[in-house]
């Protein structure tokens, strides 16, 4: 899993849920923070295909949500475009402390707008990336300027944005005329991608040109063809990702992700006995993960142990076959949960005869089933929850073959 969850908080002391994508090794050369558009969340498919194809360059991206917003604490009322600002400049200061400076910043709509204020207040900040982004923050006043006057004599009132309720007052109203952003831009002074779709129906293309020709070279135009603003398509979304991993190294210093080498097999897992202690990486082609012993036995316990490993395999297989079986079947199963505990136990205990009393491998294997499945359908899951086959192989003859290449 390349996808570590966060928890920031804010300048008032507001947790914001944040995630971390990283490269399938896990090692960033640099880092990205992704801010997503007006009242959306970083769980946005767009904002995860974005970051992820970020991740395959070999950044790690930090995507969250404003206050306010997705899953972050705070109302509504308070994610107004200064607090959106100062959100980045938290996130920031966290990816600095606890990892990295991050030096680049990729902003959605109004994101777009916060990460050009947020990056002229940042010397960290190498290069900005802007998608769909307005040429103004008082552009997005538009999606409530109905509700304007009723906010001013009421002071709060509740909006619909993008068919979801949301409240707004006069100092989240007001607080989207404080921000010059044409003047900002002006003086932006760092490399900037302006990205657009030419017939965007939310914010037009007009944006682009008015950003474009505000800032100052090195600035670079990419068009969206046929996108819309919120890049419905998965395919628009990657292609975000992927031209933009590509524009940015230009202005970084190239340095070569390395990862570690499968050398053909289907995976590879190294210890560097001196630097570490049990912590083990792991590579596939296209994952990573670390795996570790317990403290109880003087490990660190950063990953779980080989044996956890070897139960997972077994557990998901297991799950796996069951969807299949019971999609086959036109079953209601809706959810399977598998329960795996390995252990050594003594023949007698387990009242099995062998020609010789000895301590035996145990792996104990419980299920449990969502759906509306009668006690035969039951019944039948059980049995074919054997038949899958990692449970297969663990119970045949298997032949370990064991060679030295260096």
């Amino acid at each position: 899993m390349n996808t570590l969850k966060l928890e920031i908080k804010n300048k008032k002391g507001l947790k914001l849920q944040a995630y971390l994508e990283l490269p399938a090794n896990r090692k960033p050369n640099n880092f990205a923070i992704f801010a997503h558009c007006f009242s959306c969340n970083s769980n946005f498919t767009a904002v995860k295909n974005i970051t992820r194809s970020l991740a395959k360059h070999g950044f790690g991206v930090l995507r969250f949500d404003f206050t306010g917003l997705g899953k972050s604490e705070g109302e509504f009322a308070e994610s107004h475009f200064s607090a959106n600002v100062e959100d980045l400049l938290a996130v920031n200061e966290y990816l600095t402390k606890q990892y990295q400076a991050p030096t680049l910043l990729i902003g959605h709509s109004l994101g777009g707008a916060a990460v050009i204020v947020a990056a002229s207040k940042l010397k960290n900040i190498k290069a900005v990336a802007t998608i769909g982004a307005p040429a103004t923050v008082n552009h997005v006043t538009h999606l409530f300027s109905h509700a304007i006057e009723e906010v001013a004599e009421k002071g709060e009132v509740e909006v619909r944005i993008g068919g979801r309720p949301f409240k707004i007052n006069n100092d989240f109203v007001a607080d989207f005329s404080k921000t010059d952003l044409p003047s900002i831009t002006k003086k932006l002074r760092k490399p900037l991608l302006v990205m657009h779709a030419p017939f965007d129906k939310i914010v037009g293309i007009e944006n682009a040109h008015e950003i474009y020709h505000n800032a100052i070279h090195p600035k670079s135009f990419i068009s969206l063809d046929d996108a819309d603003h919120l890049l419905s398509s998965s395919s628009d979304s990657l292609y975000v990702g992927n031209m933009i991993g590509a524009w940015v190294e230009k202005y970084f210093d190239k340095q070569e992700n390395k990862m570690l080498q499968t050398e053909g097999e289907q995976l590879v897992a190294h210890l560097n006995i001196l630097e570490d202690n049990f912590t083990t990486s792991i590579q596939t082609k296209k994952h990573s993960f670390i795996a570790d012993e317990p403290g109880s036995v003087g490990g660190d316990d950063f990953g779980p142990s080989p044996y956890e490993y070897l139960n997972a395999g077994l557990a998901a297989c297991t799950a796996m076959t069951l969807k299949l079986y019971a999609q086959r079947k036109k079953w209601d199963l809706q959810e399977v949960f598998v329960y795996i505990s390995h252990s050594k136990k003594h023949s007698d205990d387990l009242n099995i005869e062998v020609e010789s009393p000895k301590y035996l491998d145990l792996i104990d294997k419980k299920l449990s089933f969502i759906g509306n499945l009668d006690a035969k359908q039951k019944q039948r899951l059980k049995e074919i929850a054997s038949r899958c086959p990692v449970h297969r192989t663990l119970q045949n003859d298997v032949i370990i073959e064991t060679a030295i290449i260096k």
